[in-house]
């Protein structure tokens, strides 16, 4: 969960902003932007205005002088919106508000013209005199047609799903739909500050409304928040809630947290994070919680049980039939029962957590509904709370004191990416997200059914069945092949490898979600299963131990197109092990790494210090320095 909502995605914008616009075109920005903060100060201090400091970059705060809030009125009647503190009105500017901007908003509020920068604004001490964004990068793509290039040699290094289905188990690499996507660059939706006025965010307000609302119905409870920012923070939000439910339940004493030894990992972290004390319950063979386990631990925490966290399904990827027996041992020893929502896509429309016996769950809005997380991020990871609850989710507005206060920086957390599960749910309907979780888990069965005989599936349910993923058992051949050269292997036949060695070591987890056709599940399978033979054809000799398939994958082109070919198999049983690959084929831009010495031994892959070097001595000739 950590990873999928590390944001990275956002990181990666940000870059190419930086690469696009490159050092020269940054420090251009941010001089224009000071430049305008400095003609407006220097404006307001000529109207008779105090600044809160002389010294600011794109920030100032007016604090004495003539009737502030009829200053603010004029602002907003203009069509800005000036912040309000306490002690005055805050101004900021940025590179999308340009000279008749701020002429439009200087001619609103003073009755004399814009004036010239004063200048000296910045000290002279933390003025920066180094150079930065000296790699080559920043400095060769600033044109629309270089840059567009350039992004798109990035992305075809990457397998997406535009190539294949991405098995990641726990992960729901689902389709994210193009319709769905639109709406987020609607102005409406783009442009608005989380704290604009509420008379300006009515639509906003309306949509959030209508998705907390959605969102209580699906999993059966009462209300939702939609602040938390990923499903990690989603957990934090929960345990918080509990928390100052058992403090107004004068039992602020009780921190015991229960959590399956299966768990995610993100679990014990939010529960420290939120102050508890973590107990560890067993699981049985069957990757189930141990019932009598819990009971006796649920006993002798009576006194000081605050909750329990469950995932369900499993992280085993079973419906564990003892889930309401579960919840309501917990109920008995004075607990509430977390549920994390991160497996929810087996269970829309078939079964709601409040229903079963939960008092909170979180939900993954970037995989169970549909919002983007490929390459990290953004995450929304809301929480849906019992009726007992719902005084203790996080508050709207920030504030000193509060009993719950805030767990991100806006109330409706990344507002801008909730048109994504907004249109989904709306398009989808009732039997629309039904069908995509029976569909969810037939993918799973089916799949699980197909690579039974090969690679035997290590945990079913009561019936027989898994439930929307299944851990499959590679450890039988691991003398010869383990999970890491099978998941290796499957870039060679155009799949990205399915979630390796968790929850258990030396395994591979799939989830095929109900976004991929049966021919697409099949095309899967029979890349297993054709690995499978190559691993046989290692076991009976016929295949080199230390030099063959596996071992080397995944072959690159380079690789392929060499003079040179060392190997005792072919080119072709290297790059095209599989007919299909005839038509379409992703090759790798990176062949077969030492994952643990590149851990253990990192290299810069920057250009050599004399190339610095020489570009600071080239900077300085032309700049007669």
């Amino acid at each position: 969960s950590n990873i999928c909502t590390a944001q990275v995605l956002l990181a990666v914008m940000a870059s190419m902003y930086a690469v696009y616009h490159g050092p020269a075109g940054l420090r251009a920005i941010a001089e224009r932007v000071h430049r305008q903060a400095d003609r407006f100060a220097t404006t307001a201090t000529a109207a008779g205005y105090t600044l809160a400091s002389e010294v600011f970059f794109d920030t100032i705060v007016l604090t004495d002088g003539p009737d502030l809030d009829e200053l603010a009125g004029r602002a907003r009647d203009a069509g800005f919106n000036l912040r309000r503190f306490d002690r005055g009105i805050g101004v900021a500017f940025d590179e999308t508000i340009d000279d008749t901007d701020l002429e439009t908003l200087v001619h609103a509020l003073f009755p004399l013209g814009l004036a010239e920068p004063r200048g000296g604004r910045v000290p002279a001490e933390l003025l920066r005199t180094s150079e930065f964004l000296t790699h080559e990068v920043f400095n060769s793509h600033h044109s629309e047609t270089e840059m567009l290039r350039y992004i798109t040699g990035l992305r075809a290094k990457d397998l997406s799903l535009t190539h294949s289905m991405i098995p990641l188990g726990s992960c729901t690499m689902k389709l994210n739909a193009t319709t769905e996507m639109i709406p987020i660059s609607w102005e409406g939706f783009a442009r608005i500050h989380p704290y604009a006025p509420a008379d300006q965010q009515e639509g906003y307000a309306e949509l959030t409304r209508r998705l907390e609302a959605w969102l209580a119905e699906i999993t059966g409870f009462a209300a939702t928040s939609l602040q938390p920012n990923a499903g990690s923070q989603g957990e934090y939000s929960g345990l918080l809630a509990i928390r100052a439910y058992h403090r107004a339940n004068g039992q602020g004493h009780r921190h015991v947290c229960l959590i399956p030894d299966s768990a995610h990992g993100t679990n014990p972290a939010s529960a420290v994070m939120a102050g508890m004390t973590i107990v560890a319950l067993a699981t049985d063979d069957d990757g189930n919680i141990d019932v009598a386990d819990l009971e006796a631990k649920a006993t002798a925490h009576e006194s000081d049980l605050a909750a329990l966290m469950v995932t369900y399904p499993s992280t085993h990827g079973v419906f564990e039939e003892s889930i309401e027996d579960v919840c309501r041992i917990v109920h008995e020893h004075g607990g509430q029962v977390y549920l994390d929502g991160a497996n929810l896509n087996a269970q829309v429309g078939l079964a709601r957590p409040g229903d079963y016996g939960a008092d909170v769950c979180h939900l993954n809005l970037h995989k169970t509904f549909c919002i983007p997380h490929g390459g990290g991020g953004p995450g929304v990871g809301p929480i849906c709370v019992a009726p007992q609850l719902v005084p203790h989710l996080p508050d709207m507005s920030p504030s000193v004191g509060a009993d719950s206060g805030m767990v991100s920086a806006a109330p409706w957390g990344s507002a801008a990416i909730l048109p994504i599960s907004y249109a989904y749910i709306a398009m989808m309907g009732p039997d629309g997200l039904t069908d995509a979780s029976r569909f969810a888990l037939v993918g799973a069965n089916y799949m699980a059914a197909r690579l039974d005989e090969h690679f035997p599936v290590l945990y079913r349910g009561e019936q027989g069945r898994v439930a929307h993923e299944c851990i499959i058992d590679v450890r039988d051949v691991k003398d010869f092949a383990d999970a890491e050269d099978i998941a290796k292997r499957l870039i060679d036949y155009g799949f990205h490898a399915p979630t390796m060695s968790w929850p258990v070591a030396g395994t591979l987890m799939i989830e095929p979600t109900e976004s991929e056709s049966r021919a697409e599940l099949d095309r899967f399978c029979d890349a297993m299963i054709s690995i499978r033979a190559e691993i046989r054809a290692i076991e009976e000799g016929d295949s080199h131990r230390d030099d063959n398939v596996l071992v080397n994958a995944p072959h690159t082109l380079a690789d392929v197109t060499a003079d040179e070919w060392a190997h005792p198999y072919s080119r072709a049983q290297a790059a095209y092990p599989a007919a299909w690959l005839h038509r379409s084929k992703f090759w790798p831009a990176v062949g077969r790494v030492d994952n643990a010495f590149g851990d253990r031994n990192l290299q810069c892959s920057c250009p050599p210090m004399e190339a610095y070097t020489d570009s600071a001595d080239q900077q300085s000739e032309a700049t007669g320095l």
